[in-house]
């Protein structure tokens, strides 16, 4: 009977995790889900939890991998990224991956802008929150590190070291991070906070009790006293836990409108100050774009009017928005907003629907707008793909994009608006008691006519509509172009004013009448502010109005409580403007002057001629442009490229560089170990077991014998390196080139004694295998 060898397996070098690492895993991985869900009021609903429940699943199963495959610190950190945008395209921007899961440019560039700026961005969002896109990395971003930190602490540190409490507590850290993150971000409403903490509190306990494993040498009466202990104290701890913690959160928690939510404390990231006030450019559109197009819109009803901006604050020289800084009802505190509005509220509303606009000279950052918006959906041109720079004034109604409107942009808009009230429904009203921003600077002037047009008027709505009236019959308008018949200086400031008010007849327009028309309301303490917009002339046939300067306008909005913002018009209609009646002076005789000899010289003679070089653009044609899905493909298959290849050439730079420090050393015998360090090196990363405490030889026979009948000389390289190391002389080059080659050659053989597997894997890998002396 022949008696047959059996070859050894061949096995990757892998670390199992056990069933108390196990569980370790799943108490920290069930605390963070508690501390994720603390999410809940901020989004509203638990379309969140997606984008939580993917990063949580990733980075713990990530974590558990890059443990079982032995990964060092770089590659594990290296993998995660990767894995982390490769998958956050189907977890976190949905909408923005093609396919709904595949990475595109715009999902990767929203996960990188989510995670660093999103955290700042998720707590001036008016809740709940649905906007912008990737504002869901944020949960999906803290489930995802968490939980991979979590998961590598619990399988290598906690697995192999003593089973203490200050461990214990280390890990804990990152779920507890967690659930205050949860709370600091979320509302005034917290979500299920008393049953939270006290699962949270109650896991996290009995987790720190049962850490230490029964000892095996204790005897069985002993090992029952001890069970019976940890099971009494687990109910202990349960009891205090529901008692004292329920009992404490009763009636220690504050209310809800004092809880500290960073929400709360951080003022958003618009300034409207640092844009110019859009009332002092009136006469920008009134002289210099009278007749251009600026914009087009359709869905509008006769008297519509398109808000552009609402001011509120005079400064003595103009108009403009409150700062976000300032406490009050007023312009400045613009928002990011949701895919849905938060409605305003009137006594008599009027619903405007699917009324779109298209954006063709206009060019601004203030969104023109129709009423109080509840829903706004940019639908062309380069706005389409900046939806998450919109901001908003629920109080004014005035929305704004950052990064501003150009030509070709378009939107759709629904809107609310109220109904047109008369001044006898609002006869007994009061004005509401709203905090706008002090006025500064009024001129005397307008105070002493406000008395003088109000008369003997008491309430609020009749002394409003006196003034109104003394302004409309007893001025003129005049917009200060050349063929006006009057002209009409520019400006609303307290100087224009006291002109206005100062001259035989009152004389300017929108700019400068709505002006005055607030100062007066704000002399009396009324809540009144200046709105600059359109109105263009809508019949109710058109399909679409073209809007240009020559519709700008401005107008008055006075708050009275219980109705709302009710509008005033306090322009004049009159522009035939009568002249002051001044005596020309009479004209002196002038001696006569001989008149100098008349030229003969033709008009086209004093005209110099101009050669004008012809110009190409005409005979170029059309450059040719890529269609769109030939850019969607090449980006979709661009990118994974990108995400696999980029880490595979870092660490192949790593690994050359590395094989090149030693092969080009100075003494021959420290190329000669460099090759043999170099040899177990890339075997570790194939997945071969390198022993790590054993001679040069014998980590040669270990080898051999994984590598079974494969033609490879490793005891003969591992006694070169040792004779070359320990017999002092030195090593040619020849010699030390010749030992490279042997083992660059034997690093060929185990590598195709592996399967493709792990030979892509170790590309992935930076491992030291075997000893180093």
């Amino acid at each position: 009977m022949t008696e047959t060898t059996t070859a050894p397996k061949k096995r990757l070098d892998l670390r199992p995790v056990t069933g108390r690492t196990w569980v370790d895993i799943a108490v920290l991985l069930v605390l963070i889900l508690l501390g994720a869900i603390g999410f809940e009021p901020s989004f509203g609903g638990y379309g969140f939890l997606l984008a939580g429940l993917g990063g949580l699943a990733l980075g713990a199963a990530t974590g558990i991998l890059a443990s079982v495959f032995r990964l060092n610190v770089v590659v594990t950190i290296v993998a995660a990224l990767v894995a982390y945008f490769l998958f956050g395209s189907a977890f976190a921007v949905q909408g923005q991956a093609l396919f709904g899961f595949l990475p595109t440019l715009q999902s990767l560039a929203s996960i990188a802008v989510g995670s660093v700026y999103g955290w700042a961005d998720i707590v001036t969002l008016r809740t709940p929150i649905g906007a912008p896109q990737y504002i869901a990395v944020v949960p999906y971003f803290a489930t995802w590190i968490v939980a991979l930190v979590s998961t590598s602490l619990a399988t290598r540190w906690i697995a192999a070291k003593p089973r203490t409490a200050w461990r214990f507590g280390i890990a804990l850290i990152g779920p507890v991070a967690l659930y205050i993150a949860g709370i600091l971000i979320g509302t005034d409403e917290p979500y299920e906070a008393g049953l939270r903490g006290v699962v949270f509190a109650i896991l996290a306990l009995i987790w720190l009790g049962w850490r230490r494993p029964n000892v095996a040498s204790v005897a069985e009466g002993g090992a029952q006293r001890l069970r019976t202990r940890k099971i009494a104290g687990t109910a202990v701890i349960v009891a205090g836990a529901v008692l004292l913690g329920g009992g404490a959160g009763f009636w220690l928690a504050p209310a809800n409108d004092e809880r500290f939510v960073l929400r709360e404390e951080i003022e958003p990231p618009f300034d409207p100050l640092q844009y110019p006030s859009p009332l002092s450019g009136f006469r920008h559109y009134t002289k210099q774009v009278t007749d251009e197009k600026l914009f087009t819109v359709s869905g509008l009803q006769p008297g519509d009017v398109v808000r552009l901006a609402t001011l509120d604050s005079f400064t003595g020289k103009l108009w403009t928005v409150t700062g976000p800084e300032t406490e009050t009802d007023g312009s400045g505190s613009f928002a990011l907003v949701g895919r849905t509005i938060p409605p305003q509220t009137f006594i008599t509303p009027e619903v405007r629907r699917d009324v779109e606009i298209t954006i063709d000279s206009y060019d601004d950052v203030w969104i023109p707008s129709v009423g109080y918006l509840t829903d706004l959906q940019f639908t062309g041109g380069s706005a389409e793909n900046a939806g998450d720079d919109l901001r908003y004034n629920r109080s004014t109604g005035t929305a704004v994009l950052t990064s501003g409107l150009s030509k070709g942009d378009s939107y759709r808009l629904d809107a609310v608006e109220q109904r047109v009230i008369t001044p006898a429904d609002l006869e007994d009203t009061a004005t509401a008691p709203l905090s706008l921003p002090p006025v500064t600077g009024t001129p005397d002037l307008a105070t002493s006519k406000a008395q003088e047009f109000a008369g003997t008027a008491s309430t609020p709505m009749a002394q409003l509509t006196a003034i109104q009236l003394a302004l409309t019959e007893n001025g003129f308008l005049s917009h200060g172009r050349a063929s006006d018949a009057v002209p009409s200086r520019a400006g609303h400031g307290a100087d224009r004013v006291t002109e206005l008010f100062s001259r035989l007849q009152m004389i300017g327009d929108q700019e400068q009448y709505a002006s005055a028309f607030a100062l007066m309301a704000r002399s009396f303490g009324y809540p009144a502010r200046v709105v600059m917009g359109f109105a263009p002339e809508v019949t109710g046939d058109e399909s679409e109005i073209t809007v240009t300067g020559d519709d700008v306008t401005a107008w008055v909005e006075v708050a009275f409580d219980d109705v709302g913002w009710v509008s005033f018009n306090p322009t004049p209609e009159e522009t035939d403007i009568p002249q002051a009646q001044v005596p020309k002076p009479q004209s002196e005789p002038q001696p006569q002057v001989r008149q100098p000899p008349r030229s003969d010289n033709d008009d086209e003679d004093l005209l110099t001629p101009v050669e004008l070089e012809e110009s190409d653009e005409d005979d170029n044609g059309d450059p040719f442009v890529l269609p769109g899905w030939v850019w969607a493909v090449g980006l979709s298959l661009l990118i994974p490229a990108v995400i696999i290849f980029i880490p595979l050439l870092i660490i192949g730079a790593i690994k050359a560089r590395r094989a090149r420090k030693r092969r080009e050393a100075e003494r021959g015998p420290d190329r000669v170990a460099g090759a043999w360090a170099e040899l177990l090196d890339q075997y570790s990363e194939l997945g071969y077991d390198v022993p790590r405490r054993s001679t040069r030889l014998m980590i040669a026979d270990r080898l051999q014998a994984q590598l079974a009948e494969q033609p490879v000389r490793l005891r003969s390289l591992a006694a070169a390196a040792d004779e070359a190391v320990f017999d002092g002389q030195d090593v040619d080059e020849e010699r030390s080139e010749k030992v490279w080659t042997e083992a660059l050659a034997a690093v060929a053989v185990a590598r195709g004694a592996v399967t493709r597997g792990r030979r892509i894997l170790s590309r992935y890998r930076i491992r030291r295998g075997g000893p180093r002396r």
